[in-house]
């Protein structure tokens, strides 16, 4: 039976929690501030810590970067209505696996706690670089996993605007992160995609940097950029290739977005969304 720390100073949220997670057939020891977790973690093993980021006598930032210096610290699962950038980066430099923001939806805590206990832990965290909320920069593990874990994160970055331009910005991202994870790292963990995301005023400017060596366009003819007035002819070619269907990945971005840059050798692309 895996064991479950749950650690939140409001009652409420602490119990109900517990509650769902004793439903599912974990083992869930409760405390009610950052000191009592922290004791319960250096004398009990723990697989995961569902933790609260502000709590009295200490907080649940603190509590993960004392479990850095863990041998086999457990996956930690950041909760918190404080959904502010500065606290976002911070549980990621700190090396949460998850985040959810408050109030929380049963389901999704369900989702993401069989998810985090079912995945390898063996994976690289991602690395903050840079941590201001208007200079984002990282180095992220080239596994589909970790991909999706920071998809996550950066949504939250995004606040305040508009539903359409997020979703826009969510989509042009995924299919350029998954280019960079899939072609450049080759799905290796052990190799990393750089990424940068600013915020101006008037503009929000993504950089993703991959590792491999590039390429071109030229030689996508399974995609459907390549295929200017006749961009079904790319399916025909990706199925005699044995690849699964679609292809539009540069289209749907282009689409989009207002600027789309590489560089010579395409292993950098760059993308601008004008907020006015």
């Amino acid at each position: 039976m895996k064991r479950i720390l749950v650690a939140d100073d409001d009652r409420t949220t602490r119990q109900w929690i517990s509650q769902i997670l004793r439903a599912e057939k974990f083992a869930v020891t409760m405390v009610a501030d950052g000191r009592a977790a922290w004791k319960k973690l250096q004398k009990t093993k723990f697989d995961l810590v569902v933790l609260d980021v502000w709590m009295p006598k200490m907080n649940g930032l603190d509590v993960l970067a004392a479990l850095r210096g863990k041998r086999a610290r457990p996956k930690v699962i950041v909760i918190t209505s404080d959904d502010t950038p500065g606290t976002l980066l911070a549980a990621i430099r700190e090396r949460a696996y998850h985040y959810i923001p408050k109030p929380i939806e049963r389901e999704t805590l369900i989702a993401l706690v069989h998810e985090s206990l079912g995945q390898n832990s063996r994976t690289p965290p991602i690395e903050v670089v840079s941590a201001r909320p208007e200079w984002v920069e990282l180095l992220v593990p080239c596994s589909l996993q970790t991909a999706a874990r920071l998809e996550a994160f950066m949504m939250h970055l995004e606040t305040g605007l508009p539903d359409e331009v997020r979703n826009d910005l969510a989509q042009a991202f995924h299919e350029l992160l998954m280019n960079a994870i899939e072609w450049g790292g080759k799905l290796d963990p052990k190799r990393r995609v750089r990424i940068s995301y600013l915020r101006a005023k008037r503009m929000l400017l993504y950089r993703i940097a991959d590792p491999g060596p590039g390429f071109k366009f030229a030689g996508l003819d399974h995609a459907a950029i390549t295929h200017g007035e006749s961009p079904i002819e790319h399916g025909l070619i990706r199925e005699k290739k044995g690849l699964r269907p679609g292809g539009f990945g540069l289209v749907l971005v282009q689409a989009k977005v207002d600027e789309l840059l590489y560089n010579e050798a395409q292993n950098e692309v760059v993308f601008v969304k004008y907020l006015d």
